[in-house]
C-alpha cells in the first residue's frame, strides 16, 4: 500500500523568483501578485461523459442509435446533451450528416469502410483496464480456475489502444505490473499469483467452528459472544478490503479515459456474520440478534465505494470466483444436527451476502456481474462488448465544482420492448483544484502526460541541507511556462493571465507527499505583450529532499483558457 509523506519533509522554500542569467525570464515583467484587485471570470468547465450500454434482452449491443434517440436527467431535470460519441466493435463511428464527411469516404451504415484509415481513438475514450485480484478473499483453488480464462480474455478480446495493469490485494494493495498495451504481458504476470495462499480458506475454517457450535447449544448465550467476534473481526478486516479499493480509485481518476476495475475474489459480505446472526435467532428464537448484526452492516461502506468510483469515472465488472454455489452445502454441521432446514436457510443466506456487494457495485457504475458460474467465459466475453461498442454521452451541468453528488438517469426517447439501459447512476462535481490534484496524482503514479501548454521541468541547484552526514538536500525545482501559451485579459493597460501549479512527488520506496497547490499571476504592461509572448516565465521552487531517487508530477491550469498540463520528471538526488 501506498504511503504519504507531507509537504513539511519537501519544504517550500521559496515560492517564486528570478532565476540566474542562463535561465530565461521576463524579468520586467511581474507575475508574482499581479491583479490584486483585478476580478474577472476564470473557465471551470468539467464536462460530465457518460458510457452508455444499451444492450437487447439476450445482451447483445443495439448498435445504430443516435444522440437523439436519447434523453438525459441531472436529480431528475432534462439536461441538454452537447457531446456525443459511438463505438461500435472497437472502432468510433463517424457523423452520419453528409456535410461532415467528405463524399468519397462516407460510411456505410456510419461505419467506415475497410479502404478507409479507422478514426484514432480520442484519448478522453481510451480504456485503462485494472486486473484486481483480492488475495485475501478467495481461495487459491478457485482463483487459478477462472485465471485461465482470463488470460484468454486479456489476450483476445482487447484492442491495442487499452491499457492494463495488474494489482492484488494480500492485505495491502499491490502493483504487480503497470499499465501496458501488451496484454500478454498481464497474462504472464499472473501466474506469479497462482502459487500464493488466500485468507478466504481461515475464514471458512472459522465459520465451520461456529456452525457446529451453534448446532451443539443450548442456549444462545454459550455462543453469541462467539459470534459477535467473528463478525466483529469479519467487519475490520472488510473495512481494509474496501480502503484499497478506495485507494487505487484514488489514483484512477486523473487518468482522462475510460476506466474499468475488473475485480476478482470469491465474494465480500455485505453483513459479516449475517448468516451466524439469523442461524442464532432462528434456533432460538431470539430477534435481539437482529439488531446486533446490524452494527456489522457495511452497506453504507459499499455506497460510499460505488460512489466514489463513479465520481473518478471507475467502472466495476465483478466475478465470483467461487463459481456455481448451492445452498446447503457448507453447513453440513447444523443439518447432521438434525437442522437440514435451517442448513439450507444459513447457506442462502451466505451465498446472498457474499455476491450483493458485488451485484451492488456493477450496478451501481454501469458494469456487470458474473457469479453462479463455473465457467466465467461468457461473462468475459459480454463484459469485452462493452469495451468495444458502447455511446458516449457527455453534458455541461449548471453547476461547477460544487462538491455535491448527483443522481444522473440515461432514457431512450422510445421505449423498447427488452432493451435495457446501463450507465454510472452519478458522480460528485468536483472542485477543479481536485481535479487537478487528480491529474497530478495520476501522473506521479501511472506516468500519465499530456502537456497543450508546453511546460517543461528542469532541475537546478542540488545542495546538502545542514553540516555532517546529513541525507536532506536542497532542490530547486524550475517549472517554464510559455507565456504565450496561457490565455492574457487585457485590462486597463495590462494584461493579466491566472494560473496553478500543482505539485507531487514520490520517492523511491513508493512514498507519496500529498498535492501541494501554488496560484500564479501574470500582469504583464501593455507595452512589454509582444516581447513576452516568445518568452518563459520560470516559476521556481526550492525543496527539501531525501538522498535517493525521486519523481516528479507538475500539473499547471491555465484559469482562463482552461488548457491543462500534465508532465513528470525523474532525477536522483545526492548522487
Amino acid at each position: 500500500m501506498r504511503k504519504h509523506f507531507t509537504w513539511w519533509a519537501l519544504l517550500l522554500l521559496a515560492i517564486a523568483g528570478t532565476l540566474a542569467a542562463q535561465d530565461p525570464q521576463p524579468s520586467q515583467f511581474d507575475a508574482s501578485a499581479a491583479g490584486e484587485n483585478v476580478f474577472f471570470d476564470t473557465v471551470d468547465v468539467n464536462l460530465v461523459n457518460l458510457e452508455v450500454f444499451v444492450t437487447d434482452k439476450k445482451g447483445n449491443p443495439v448498435t445504430g442509435l443516435t444522440q437523439e434517440d436519447f434523453v438525459v436527467f441531472e436529480d431528475k431535470r432534462p439536461v441538454k446533451i452537447t457531446n456525443f460519441f459511438t463505438v461500435e466493435e472497437g472502432r468510433p463511428v463517424l457523423p452520419r450528416e453528409p456535410e461532415t464527411v467528405a463524399a468519397a469516404a462516407l460510411p456505410v451504415d456510419g461505419v467506415l469502410p475497410e479502404t478507409v484509415a479507422p478514426l484514432a481513438m480520442p484519448l478522453d475514450q481510451r480504456l485503462y483496464l485494472v486486473v484486481y485480484v483480492d488475495n485475501f478473499n478467495i481461495r487459491p483453488f478457485n482463483r487459478n480456475r477462472v485465471f485461465r480464462r482470463i488470460r484468454e480474455f486479456l489476450t483476445e478480446r482487447l484492442s491495442p489502444d487499452d491499457q492494463v495493469m495488474l494489482v492484488s490485494y494480500d492485505r495491502s494493495l499491490h502493483y504487480r505490473h503497470p499499465f501496458t498495451s501488451q496484454p500478454g504481458a498481464i497474462a504472464r504476470a499472473m501466474f506469479e499469483l497462482e502459487g500464493m495462499t488466500g485468507s478466504a480458506l481461515h475464514a471458512d475454517s472459522d465459520r465451520r467452528d461456529l456452525l457446529r457450535a451453534i448446532a451443539e447449544a443450548d442456549s444462545v448465550g454459550e455462543v453469541a459472544w462467539r459470534v459477535r467476534t467473528y463478525a466483529g473481526s469479519q467487519f475490520n478486516d472488510l473495512a481494509f478490503t474496501i480502503d484499497a479499493m478506495h485507494e487505487l480509485i484514488d489514483t484512477l481518476g486523473g487518468l482522462p479515459g475510460r476506466k474499468a476495475l475488473l475485480y476478482v475474489s470469491d465474494g465480500l459480505p455485505a453483513t459479516p456474520g449475517e448468516d451466524l446472526f439469523l442461524a442464532l435467532q432462528r434456533k432460538f428464537d431470539d430477534t435481539t440478534q437482529l439488531s446486533v448484526m446490524q452494527e456489522f452492516n457495511a452497506n453504507r461502506k459499499f455506497s460510499r465505494l460505488a460512489a466514489k468510483a463513479n465520481t473518478n469515472r471507475v467502472t466495476y465488472y465483478t466475478l465470483d470466483a467461487a463459481g456455481l454455489r448451492i445452498p446447503g452445502g457448507s453447513s453440513v454441521e447444523i443439518a447432521t444436527a438434525g437442522e437440514a432446514g435451517i442448513a439450507s436457510f444459513v447457506d442462502s443466506v451466505y451465498i446472498r451476502n457474499l455476491q450483493a456487494p458485488l451485484l451492488r457495485l456493477a450496478e451501481a457504475t454501469g458494469g456487470q456481474a458474473i457469479i453462479n458460474t463455473n465457467d466465467v467465459g461468457k461473462g468475459l466475453t459480454r463484459i469485452a462488448r462493452d469495451f468495444q461498442t458502447y455511446y458516449s454521452i457527455g453534458y455541461l451541468p449548471a453547476h461547477s465544482g460544487d462538491g455535491r453528488y448527483y443522481k444522473v438517469q440515461v432514457k431512450l426517447r422510445e421505449k423498447r420492448k427488452g432493451v435495457r439501459v446501463r450507465h454510472r447512476e452519478g458522480y460528485r462535481d468536483k472542485p477543479m483544484s481536485d481535479r487537478m490534484s487528480d491529474g497530478a496524482m495520476a501522473t506521479l503514479v501511472y506516468g500519465f502526460k499530456d502537456n497543450p501548454l508546453d511546460v517543461n521541468i528542469k532541475i537546478g541547484q542540488i545542495r546538502p541541507d545542514g553540516e555532517g552526514e546529513s541525507s536532506f538536500y536542497l532542490v530547486d525545482i524550475i517549472v517554464e511556462i510559455p507565456i504565450g501559451s496561457i490565455e492574457l485579459v487585457r485590462i486597463g493597460d495590462f494584461h493579466i493571465g491566472k494560473a496553478k501549479v500543482f505539485f507531487a512527488a514520490m520517492d523511491s520506496e513508493g512514498d507519496t507527499s500529498d498535492v501541494s497547490e501554488v496560484p500564479l499571476n501574470l500582469r504583464i504592461p501593455d507595452g512589454d505583450i509582444e516581447t513576452a509572448l516568445q518568452q518563459l516565465y520560470p516559476y521556481r521552487v526550492t525543496l527539501r529532499m531525501r538522498r535517493g531517487p525521486h519523481h516528479l508530477a507538475v500539473g499547471v491550469i491555465d484559469e482562463v483558457g482552461a488548457k491543462k498540463s500534465f508532465l513528470s520528471h525523474r532525477f536522483v538526488v545526492g548522487g
